[in-house]
């Protein structure tokens, strides 16, 4: 999405790789369009620190907190050196009614990005490294992220995802996701050429990772 936002230069904020832009559960009243650089989002489960995601130039971070004044989600730290615009309620609000139709577009991208962050904490809390795997595809699937698909036939889907795009997108190493994979290829579930992985049941994957959540989920209560 290209947004024209010359007019709010004088809005700009700048970091150095490794500063904290902001911390999980401070209270906020801004949010961030990257203009150069990128930034990672971090989580922490249990004792544990998770990257979520990594940012690049052009997105958005930190909408909810303006949109909903709740605390911040997830901690947001520098990556590399970046340039960023920082909206507050007063600037959004003049941006709103100067331009329509841009509002429009950052409302769509709200409501995705929304989306994306309850998608992926839901892999995240899987405590099962296959089914991380699993629901990763299931993801990419639902977003439309794949090549071809012959699902009502076979179940067959295609995605042009490398081993590290499925690491990054489960919260592990490539050395952790690498062993999974090649359990399911041995197992014919997905077939690896290069930076292509088929899925051969993608229903399959479905029917496993629901029934390990339901599983999960009685023994938490």
């Amino acid at each position: 999405m290209k947004l024209d936002l010359s007019m709010f230069e004088r809005f700009a904020v700048t970091y150095n790789p490794g500063d904290i832009i902001f911390c999980e559960y401070e209270p906020g009243d801004s949010f961030y369009l990257i203009q150069s650089g990128k930034v990672k989002i971090v989580k922490i489960f249990g004792n544990i620190e998770k990257t979520l995601d990594i940012l690049n130039p052009g997105e958005f971070f930190g909408e909810m907190a303006l949109l909903e004044e709740a605390p911040r989600s997830a901690t947001i730290i520098a990556v590399e050196p970046c340039k960023l615009l920082e909206f507050n309620k007063e600037n959004f609000e003049i941006l709103m009614k100067g331009n329509p139709q841009m509002a429009m577009k950052l409302l769509r991208l709200f409501t995705k990005r929304l989306y994306d962050q309850k998608r992926r904490f839901m892999i995240l809390t899987l405590d099962d490294i296959d089914a991380k795997i699993m629901d990763v595809f299931l993801m990419l699937f639902e977003v439309g992220n794949y090549i071809s698909e012959d699902v009502e036939a076979s179940g067959k889907v295609v995605f042009n995802n490398s081993i590290d795009d499925i690491a990054h997108w489960a919260g592990i190493s490539p050395d952790e996701c690498q062993p999974v994979l090649n359990n399911f290829s041995i197992q014919r579930k997905i077939e690896i050429d290069n930076d292509r992985i088929t899925v051969k049941n993608i229903n399959e994957f479905r029917r496993q990772v629901d029934s390990k959540r339901r599983r999960q989920e009685a023994v938490e209560e």
